[in-house]
This record gives structure tokens, C-alpha cells and sequence, in this order.
């Protein structure tokens, strides 16, 4: 399935039915009067957020969403049915902005939940609704309101606990493939990566959804590889996972540069707590190794973690420190974390 994260849409709701003009003509009824009926409501659009989709991909091959128009009244005073509402399934965390892509309309963040973003017009009044006692026979009704419409941008952002960053080629793609169930895509050339990828990790009693994005360069925020439009399918993770190559010359310029690019972003994305790795640690010494953590720590300013998505090494002490921040323990689960901790239950490794 191709993977789609904008999208923009043309939305119409129904216009209400008209009323009708009518008069009884029933033989032997004496005074007749008008019967025209109202006619009925027109239909909704309404945007509902559903947990089976990933991808905005539909909305590629369909831009135009009209709901159906009210049936028109009838005589007898009947009422005309109203028109069904239009229901648009898009995966949860969907945004809605108006045309202007700045002003957010809605952000369904919940599977089920619904938005009523244009009602359906009021069907008009037939005939019979204008009788009085000095009008007796009125021919006046209402064509019935006419629709809402307008264009809006669909933008999805992927919900996950931990979200991962680094240069390209900093063994992201190596790291989901080896702690989660995602199946992503490894090569040994920069951005493998050219879509979100999701996967589940489960570390002893912790469960969290971890996003990897296409991987960032200097300039991404003026359109440089990829950009960073990608960047927003992190928004709304807890932690962020930065893993820096250990096989570069410079990790602490690689470190800069992505938090640089995190900064020109915005979104408070630099204010997040953040766990920082040094990668590919199985092709260096222990003396590089070293060099490496030293001078990477001097730059963030926090402790840096080793690792290699390869053979394992540093994995567990990784997700020990990640997963707390990803997926919060129940209190049960603080508890017995000390014995846990004898057990090292973490079964990928």
C-alpha cells in the first residue's frame, strides 16, 4: 500500500428539498386548503477516524465529496426524507486545516471519533405551513437552503510513543527491523528510508509504538533530501530516540545538525526528552568506541548509550532507559521492576 500523508479535498453538503405548493382536491371534502408538504434536511459531511488505515492514499484517486440533496415535500403534507449523512473514514490522527493550510479545523486523535464539519442545508416550507385566516389558499414555499461548501487539507500524523531521528545511514531502519515487529527496509546507502515506518515494541511489561522517518540533512527545513515535512509524524511522541553513526568522523557536527533542523522546524520538537545513541558500534574498537561517547557527550550534554541494532550489543540498556519514557508502567509493573531487572526477559536479543 503507498503511503500518503497530505491530501486536499473538495467537501458539499446537501442543500435542503423544497417545499411543495399543494391543495386537497379530495371529491366530497368540502374546503380543501393547501396540504404541500416541507421538504426534507439536506446531508451532512462528517469526518469519522478509524483504527484500520495508515494512509490518506484514497484521497488521491477521489478530491470531489458531495452529500445527497433533501427529498422535496409532497401533498398531503407530506415531509420530504432528508439526505443521509456522508461519512469520510481517515486514519486516526488526522488533521483538517482550511484551505489556507494554517487555520485546524479539527484533529481526530481517536479511533471513533466523529466531526460534523458541514451541515446539510434546512429543507424549505411548503404551503401549508403559510395558511392563516386571512390567507386561506397560499401559494408561497421555500426552495429550501442551499449547501455548505469549501476545500480543506487532509495531513495525517502518524501516533506513536517514541519517535527516531538521525542523519541518513544512522542505522534507524537496522534498529526498528531488530526491537519491533516493523518490516522495514535496510541498505547500506543513504535514505532507505523514504516513508514513515511504524512498529510495536514490547520490553517486559512495557508496550510502545515506535516511528522511524526518513532521515535528515543539513537544510532539510529549506527542502534539502527529503525536507522535513516528515518531522510531523513525531509531533506527538513522548520521547525522542536521536542514534548518531559511530563509523563518522564527526558525531557530535552529526548531533548539531539535527537538532539544528529539529529547532528551524519548530514544534517544540527540541523541547523533548530526548535519549541519545551512538550506533554501529560492532565496527569499532573500544578505544573509538570511547573517543566516540566522550566527545558526542560533551555536545548534548547527556549521557550517550552504545549500541549496535546488528549484534545486539547496548540493546538492552537502551530499551531499559526508552521504554519508561515511551510507555508509562502501571503501578504494579514499578514494583516489580527490580526483579525484573534480574530476569532480562527482553526476547529479541
Amino acid at each position: 500500500m503507498q503511503f500518503l500523508d497530505q491530501a486536499k479535498i473538495y467537501l458539499r453538503s446537501g442543500a435542503g428539498g423544497p417545499g411543495a405548493v399543494s391543495f386537497r382536491r379530495e371529491k366530497y371534502v368540502e374546503f380543501g386548503g393547501p396540504d404541500g408538504g416541507n421538504g426534507g434536511r439536506g446531508g451532512d459531511v462528517v469526518f469519522r477516524a478509524v483504527p484500520n488505515l495508515n494512509t490518506l492514499i484514497d484521497f488521491r484517486y477521489r478530491q470531489h465529496f458531495r452529500a445527497k440533496r433533501g427529498t422535496g415535500g409532497a401533498g398531503q403534507n407530506r415531509t420530504g426524507a432528508s439526505a443521509p449523512t456522508m461519512v469520510i473514514d481517515v486514519p486516526v490522527g488526522t488533521q483538517i486545516f482550511d484551505e489556507d493550510r494554517e487555520t485546524l479545523l479539527a484533529d481526530l486523535t481517536k479511533a471513533g471519533e466523529t466531526i460534523t464539519l458541514l451541515e446539510g442545508g434546512m429543507g424549505g416550507r411548503g404551503n401549508a405551513s403559510y395558511k392563516t385566516s386571512t390567507n386561506r389558499a397560499p401559494r408561497q414555499h421555500q426552495p429550501g437552503e442551499p449547501g455548505e461548501e469549501m476545500w480543506v487539507w487532509l495531513r495525517l500524523k502518524l501516533l506513536a510513543d517514541a519517535g527516531l531521528l538521525g542523519l541518513p545511514n544512522a542505522g534507524k531502519s537496522t534498529f526498528i527491523a531488530r526491537v519491533s515487529n516493523a518490516k522495514a527496509k535496510v541498505g547500506d546507502y543513504p535514505f532507505t528510508t523514504v516513508k514513515p515506518q511504524l512498529g510495536v515494541v514490547t520490553w517486559r511489561d512495557h508496550e510502545f509504538v515506535l516511528a522511524d522517518i526518513p532521515g535528515l540533512i543539513e537544510g532539510a527545513a529549506e527542502g534539502a533530501g527529503i525536507g522535513d515535512r516528515f518531522l510531523g509524524h513525531i509531533e506527538r511522541c513522548r520521547v525522542l530516540l536521536h542514534l548518531v553513526d559511530g563509523t563518522q568522523n564527526d558525531p557530535a557536527g552529526a548531533y548539531r545538525t539535527v537538532r539544528d533542523e529539529l529547532a528551524a522546524y519548530g514544534a517544540e520538537l527540541e523541547d523533548k526528552p530526548e535519549i541519545v545513541a551512538l550506533t554501529k558500534i560492532d565496527a569499532l574498537d573500544a578505544e573509538l568506541i570511547a573517543a566516540q561517547v566522550a566527545e558526542l557527550e560533551e555536545e548534548c550534554g547527556q549521557s550517550v548509550l552504545p549500541v549496535s541494532a546488528q549484534s545486539g550489543d547496548g540493546l538492552h540498556e537502551l530499551l531499559r532507559d526508552l521504554a519508561p519514557l515511551a510507555a508509562a508502567p502501571k503501578p504494579a509493573e514499578v514494583e516489580d521492576e527490580d526483579e525484573n531487572e534480574q530476569q532480562g526477559d527482553w526476547s529479541p536479543l
